[in-house]
């Protein structure tokens, strides 16, 4: 894994964490946490998501507490605190998010913190180790095995290496016969000199190419080149490991499940699934997250099927459509079967409501996104689907009713909202309700201009005038 900017996320990701930095300019702290928590949780190595989330759990938490709150908060936060170091040996991106689930409602946590260190070095994320290991110096000023870390991690993560100067300089007013702390120091100092040159990002084969090389496309070429090789390096290192390790561990299933994540990352689904099977048919078969990751195993197979075709075949088009219609099919059927399993669970009647939706089955989606209301995570998102199906069988005044509704309870005007509030409009211009209609484009034409087709909207209105 790579650390990433908002450049290299996904389109859902940027749109998430552009809500989430709206809603910090609103003061909606709460709400902006669940956000960047959420793009987080699809892009584990988007640095500037991660630094921005910190920054807010320490302003959230503000400086108040004393040491009564605090021992209250490490005593609640144990359980977790476990659960993240059984996850770092299995999966260190799972721990990520289990330390962020701590450091929500503690962000001094010295255990969630180190195991966001532990893990990030695990994926290879140096930046997101060093935030955590400069709380961990602040909160243990004086101990110089952490200091060292934090500098030399700050050194190769081509961080800020004057801030790692200071720390090692600090400690060294109070030890200054240290022969550990005199010789980081200058091994760090050496390395600010090479930065300052413009060849110490390129030691040790970490860091940037751009203060070397005049042409800036060529250096991101080579920098996104040496991220794709570095981590496939790492993909084929660890399943060697794993694969050594189950010769003599063969009834190691969290092993066995590593390994077939592993090779899904490869694209090596068969192996991926003949391991899958093994802890399908284990005392640990019957478990939702190992039934989610199969699923998401045969997708990502039907993906790399459509990857594979030669859009320039003339029968590209229907095999496209043959195998995304085959995908579809096996994304209700699976999903049908979890319903069946876990009927209370509403996220799984709002995810098999959206398929249904994109398979043109609409009274099935209603149904489903009816039921899905009651889920306060998914109840907004449920109504706009419930609208947009009331929509396409010409139910329009529910479908204007359920987005009013809906509407009344977003209080925030973000993308969420400003969704609702166009298919509103969308809903009272097929109803023949014109300047009804004009009035929800304009609210969002007065907030973004830029909105899909809002202005051209506005503006013809305007123009007939």
């Amino acid at each position: 894994m790579a650390e990433k900017d908002i450049n290299e996320i996904s389109r859902d990701a940027r749109v998430l964490f552009n809500k989430a930095n709206e809603a910090v300019q609103r003061d909606n702290l709460d709400y902006a946490i669940a956000l960047y928590n959420q793009v987080l949780e699809k892009e584990p190595g988007f640095f500037e998501c991660r630094k921005a989330l910190r920054e807010l759990q320490f302003r959230k938490a503000g400086s108040g507490g004393g040491f009564f709150k605090k021992m209250l908060s490490g005593a609640s936060s144990s359980p977790l605190v476990a659960k993240g170091q059984i996850a770092l040996r299995r999966n260190p991106t799972e721990a990520l998010a289990i330390a962020e689930q701590i450091l929500n409602s503690d962000p001094n946590s010295s255990a969630a913190h180190r195991l966001i260190v532990e893990a990030a070095q695990a994926l290879e994320l140096p930046r997101t180790g060093t935030i955590s290991l400069e709380v961990l110096v602040k909160n243990s000023p004086k101990d110089k095995n952490l200091a060292i870390e934090f500098a030399n991690a700050l050194g190769a993560s081509g961080g800020d290496t004057k801030r790692g100067e200071q720390v090692l300089m600090e400690l060294l007013r109070h030890y200054p016969n240290d022969g550990e702390l005199n010789q980081a120091l200058k091994n760090l100092s050496a390395r600010t000199t090479m930065d300052e040159g413009g060849y110490g990002a390129l030691e040790g084969g970490q860091g940037s190419y751009r203060d070397i090389l005049k042409d800036k496309k060529e250096a991101v070429s080579l920098e996104q080149e040496k991220r794709v090789v570095k981590t496939e390096d790492t993909t084929e290192r660890l399943i060697g490991e794993y694969e050594t390790r189950l010769q003599t561990e063969p009834n190691n299933l969290k092993l066995i499940r590593s390994l077939a994540e592993l090779y899904t990352q490869k694209n090596q689904f068969d192996r991926a699934m003949a391991l899958y099977d093994r802890v399908k048919n284990s005392e640990m078969g019957n478990d939702s997250s190992l039934e989610r990751s199969i699923a998401n195993t045969v997708v990502r197979r039907f993906d790399f099927q459509l990857e594979q075709l030669d859009s320039s075949a003339p029968d590209y088009a229907q095999q496209k459509e043959k195998i995304s219609a085959e995908k579809l099919n096996y994304q209700i059927t699976e999903c049908q079967q979890r319903v069946e399993k876990y009927p209370t669970d509403l996220a799984i009647r709002y995810e098999i409501g959206q398929l249904y939706f994109q398979a043109g089955k609409i009274t099935e989606a209603i149904q489903e996104f009816q039921k899905a209301q009651g889920n306060p995570h998914k109840r907004l998102s449920a109504m706009g689907y419930l609208a947009q199906c009331y929509a396409k069988r010409k139910m329009y005044d529910l479908a204007a009713r359920t987005l009013q509704n809906a509407i009344k309870e977003k209080v925030v005007f973000d993308e969420e909202k400003k969704d609702l509030v166009y298919n509103l409009g969308c809903v009272l211009e097929n109803m023949d309700k014109k300047e009804e209609a004009i009035e929800q484009f304009k609210l969002i034409y007065e907030m973004d201009i830029g909105y899909k087709d809002v202005a051209a909207k506005v503006d013809a209105y305007y123009a007939s005038q």
